[in-house]
């Protein structure tokens, strides 16, 4: 675990990185809305495994450090739904103005290491997490090589500040694994994101998981899927292989 000064405070964050000590490709991962606790930590171990140093921030830092609601082993809202509802102050905490602006921070910090290499980073996230991935792609462009989303949530919505809107921004190459079972991302929006991403000329990818609930990479959680979790793994390895310089 690491601290990361920002403008409104210190994030709290997990750096997973290969063992050899030396400088690789940065990924900045960001959490879904359960946060920072050891499965997300797993995911990042996987990645450092990779070839890939690795940031995890607790992005909801302004509300409290990690974890910042208390969680079972394993989660699952409909058994447990005060979780959800525990979590929607913390939540409140993270504006898109401030998403932006910690993202610089976060870029920061990766550029500083001794452990990255220089040069454009690759970005993913789960869940919220998805739009935190498409909206620092959209404002940090020169910075971001790659970004992918899985089982985002509220990515193309009619909100004035929808991260579909910052398209026209883009220079990564994106690729986003949408749940098929997902409220959060029904098909109209994934439409309204397809739509924005090609017509502002955006290399990417976009695929629905036929069967795969919202939050299917995550195994402490009751939405689960241990084939839409694999091929995830196969899309985001294959972007960051081809995008991120070794």
């Amino acid at each position: 675990m690491i601290q990361i000064p920002t403008r409104d405070g210190t994030a709290d964050a997990y750096l997973a990185h290969p063992g050899d000590g030396g400088p690789h490709p940065a990924v900045l991962l960001y959490m879904d809305a359960f946060g920072l606790r050891p499965h997300l930590k797993s995911m990042a171990d996987r990645l450092a495994g990779e070839g890939y140093t690795v940031l995890v921030p607790n992005v909801f830092y302004r509300f409290g450090p990690a974890p910042v609601v208390e969680l079972p082993e394993f989660i699952d809202p409909a058994e447990r739904p005060e979780i959800i509802r525990n979590l929607g102050p913390a939540a409140r905490t993270l504006t898109p103005e401030g998403a932006v602006r910690d993202a610089a921070h976060y870029l920061d910090w990766l550029a500083a290491s001794p452990l990255t290499t220089d040069g454009p980073v690759g970005v993913t996230g789960y869940c919220m997490g998805a739009g935190l991935a498409l909206r620092t792609a959209g404002t940090h462009p020169e910075r971001v090589a790659a970004a992918a989303g899985f089982h985002g949530a509220y990515l193309a919505t009619d909100a004035p500040d929808s991260p579909h809107l910052l398209a026209g921004h883009i220079t990564a190459e994106l690729y986003f694994g949408h749940a098929d079972r997902d409220a959060t991302n029904p098909a109209d929006q994934i439409a309204r994101l397809e739509k924005s991403l090609t017509e502002a000329g955006v290399e990417h990818r976009s695929e629905v998981y036929e069967g795969a609930h919202h939050g299917f990479t995550q195994a402490d959680t009751a939405m689960y899927g241990s084939r839409a979790t694999e091929r995830h793994w196969a899309a985001l390895l294959d972007l960051f292989a081809r995008r991120l310089s070794r």
